[in-house]
Protein backbone atom coordinates (compact mmCIF):
# COMPACT_ATOMS: atom_id res chain seq x y z
CA UNK A 1 0.00 0.00 0.00
CA UNK A 2 1.15 3.71 -0.76
CA UNK A 3 2.57 5.37 2.02
CA UNK A 4 0.66 8.74 1.87
CA UNK A 5 -2.60 6.40 1.67
CA UNK A 6 -1.24 4.84 5.17
CA UNK A 7 -0.74 8.68 6.52
CA UNK A 8 -3.71 9.77 5.66
CA UNK A 9 -5.46 7.34 7.12
CA UNK A 10 -4.15 7.18 10.07
CA UNK A 11 -4.67 10.75 10.36
CA UNK A 12 -8.45 10.61 9.39
CA UNK A 13 -8.96 7.58 12.30
CA UNK A 14 -7.10 9.58 14.75
CA UNK A 15 -9.03 12.49 13.94
CA UNK A 16 -12.34 10.64 14.21
CA UNK A 17 -12.12 10.68 18.04
CA UNK A 18 -11.75 14.21 18.85
CA UNK A 19 -14.38 16.98 19.06
CA UNK A 20 -15.96 18.99 16.11
CA UNK A 21 -16.55 22.67 16.81
CA UNK A 22 -19.63 24.80 16.25
CA UNK A 23 -18.98 28.61 15.64
CA UNK A 24 -21.03 30.53 17.59
CA UNK A 25 -20.17 33.99 16.72
CA UNK A 26 -17.36 36.03 16.09
CA UNK A 27 -15.92 39.68 16.40
CA UNK A 28 -13.36 41.85 13.67
CA UNK A 29 -10.46 43.27 15.12
CA UNK A 30 -8.98 44.63 12.17
CA UNK A 31 -10.36 46.23 8.66
CA UNK A 32 -8.61 44.22 5.29
CA UNK A 33 -9.46 46.30 2.49
CA UNK A 34 -8.96 42.80 0.44
CA UNK A 35 -9.67 39.73 1.69
CA UNK A 36 -11.91 38.84 5.34
CA UNK A 37 -10.91 41.00 8.31
CA UNK A 38 -8.67 39.73 11.51
CA UNK A 39 -11.20 38.39 13.80
CA UNK A 40 -11.91 36.61 17.04
CA UNK A 41 -13.91 33.68 16.40
CA UNK A 42 -16.07 32.25 19.16
CA UNK A 43 -16.38 28.13 18.74
CA UNK A 44 -17.99 25.48 21.04
CA UNK A 45 -17.17 21.82 21.22
CA UNK A 46 -18.45 19.18 23.48
CA UNK A 47 -15.82 16.52 24.94
CA UNK A 48 -16.00 13.56 22.69
CA UNK A 49 -15.22 11.01 25.84
CA UNK A 50 -16.72 12.99 28.94
CA UNK A 51 -20.62 13.52 27.94
CA UNK A 52 -22.10 16.38 29.39
CA UNK A 53 -18.97 19.05 29.34
CA UNK A 54 -19.01 21.53 27.04
CA UNK A 55 -16.23 23.84 26.26
CA UNK A 56 -16.16 27.48 24.33
CA UNK A 57 -12.90 28.24 22.65
CA UNK A 58 -11.56 31.67 21.32
CA UNK A 59 -8.81 32.25 19.20
CA UNK A 60 -7.23 34.61 16.44
CA UNK A 61 -7.95 33.97 12.82
CA UNK A 62 -5.95 36.29 10.31
CA UNK A 63 -7.72 37.79 7.81
CA UNK A 64 -6.68 39.30 4.69
CA UNK A 65 -5.50 37.85 1.25
CA UNK A 66 -3.64 34.74 2.72
CA UNK A 67 -6.39 34.08 5.37
CA UNK A 68 -9.28 34.21 2.78
CA UNK A 69 -7.35 31.47 0.69
CA UNK A 70 -6.09 29.61 4.03
CA UNK A 71 -2.51 30.26 3.41
CA UNK A 72 -2.03 32.85 6.65
CA UNK A 73 -0.71 31.37 9.68
CA UNK A 74 -3.20 32.60 12.97
CA UNK A 75 -1.14 33.59 15.96
CA UNK A 76 -1.35 31.36 19.23
CA UNK A 77 -3.71 33.81 21.37
CA UNK A 78 -6.66 31.67 22.73
CA UNK A 79 -8.69 31.21 25.81
CA UNK A 80 -11.02 28.32 26.54
CA UNK A 81 -13.56 28.01 29.47
CA UNK A 82 -15.33 24.46 30.04
CA UNK A 83 -18.65 23.77 32.13
CA UNK A 84 -20.74 20.91 33.47
CA UNK A 85 -23.75 20.85 31.81
CA UNK A 86 -25.35 17.86 33.14
CA UNK A 87 -24.53 14.68 34.76
CA UNK A 88 -21.03 13.59 34.31
CA UNK A 89 -20.12 10.66 34.85
CA UNK A 90 -16.09 9.11 33.68
CA UNK A 91 -15.09 6.28 32.21
CA UNK A 92 -12.53 3.61 33.90
CA UNK A 93 -9.96 4.93 31.26
CA UNK A 94 -10.19 8.26 31.48
CA UNK A 95 -9.58 7.87 35.67
CA UNK A 96 -6.82 4.80 35.41
CA UNK A 97 -4.41 7.04 34.08
CA UNK A 98 -4.79 11.06 35.07
CA UNK A 99 -1.44 12.51 34.56
CA UNK A 100 -1.45 11.08 31.01
CA UNK A 101 -3.85 14.33 28.82
CA UNK A 102 -5.82 12.70 26.04
CA UNK A 103 -5.88 15.46 23.00
CA UNK A 104 -9.50 15.87 22.56
CA UNK A 105 -9.69 18.92 20.40
CA UNK A 106 -7.57 20.10 17.49
CA UNK A 107 -7.74 22.78 14.44
CA UNK A 108 -4.93 23.72 11.97
CA UNK A 109 -3.75 27.31 12.01
CA UNK A 110 -1.43 27.32 9.47
CA UNK A 111 -1.50 25.56 5.88
CA UNK A 112 0.54 22.64 6.80
CA UNK A 113 3.01 23.08 10.81
CA UNK A 114 1.00 24.39 13.49
CA UNK A 115 -2.46 23.81 15.38
CA UNK A 116 -3.98 24.67 18.27
CA UNK A 117 -4.77 22.00 20.47
CA UNK A 118 -7.42 21.21 24.01
CA UNK A 119 -5.81 18.47 26.12
CA UNK A 120 -8.32 16.98 28.72
CA UNK A 121 -6.42 15.84 32.58
CA UNK A 122 -8.42 14.13 35.43
CA UNK A 123 -7.26 15.63 38.89
CA UNK A 124 -8.44 12.79 41.26
CA UNK A 125 -7.69 14.04 44.67
CA UNK A 126 -10.10 17.38 43.66
CA UNK A 127 -12.64 15.46 41.06
CA UNK A 128 -12.13 17.95 38.28
CA UNK A 129 -11.44 17.51 34.61
CA UNK A 130 -8.55 20.34 33.47
CA UNK A 131 -8.68 21.55 30.07
CA UNK A 132 -5.46 23.03 29.06
CA UNK A 133 -5.31 24.75 25.22
CA UNK A 134 -2.04 25.59 23.56
CA UNK A 135 -0.11 26.42 20.31
CA UNK A 136 2.00 24.05 18.78
CA UNK A 137 4.53 23.64 15.70
CA UNK A 138 6.35 21.10 14.00
CA UNK A 139 9.46 22.71 14.88
CA UNK A 140 8.89 25.39 17.48
CA UNK A 141 5.47 25.68 19.71
CA UNK A 142 4.49 28.28 21.82
CA UNK A 143 4.29 29.09 25.44
CA UNK A 144 0.86 30.58 24.98
CA UNK A 145 -1.64 28.52 27.15
CA UNK A 146 -4.82 29.13 28.85
CA UNK A 147 -6.66 26.79 30.90
CA UNK A 148 -10.07 25.77 32.27
CA UNK A 149 -11.21 23.71 35.54
CA UNK A 150 -14.43 21.52 35.53
CA UNK A 151 -15.43 20.41 39.18
CA UNK A 152 -17.65 17.31 39.11
CA UNK A 153 -20.87 18.02 40.74
CA UNK A 154 -23.60 16.15 41.61
CA UNK A 155 -26.20 17.22 39.20
CA UNK A 156 -29.81 17.50 39.26
CA UNK A 157 -30.16 16.14 42.67
CA UNK A 158 -32.20 18.15 45.57
CA UNK A 159 -30.67 19.06 48.44
CA UNK A 160 -32.07 19.47 51.53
Amino acid sequence: MNKKIVIALMGYAFCLGMARAEEVGSVDTVFKLFGPDHKIVVEAFDDPEVPNVTCYLSRAKTGGIKGGLGLAEDTSDAAISCQQVGPITLSDKIKSRPEHGSVVFQKRTSLIFKRLQVVRFYDPKRNALVYLSYSDRVVEGSPKNALSAVPIMPWGESRP
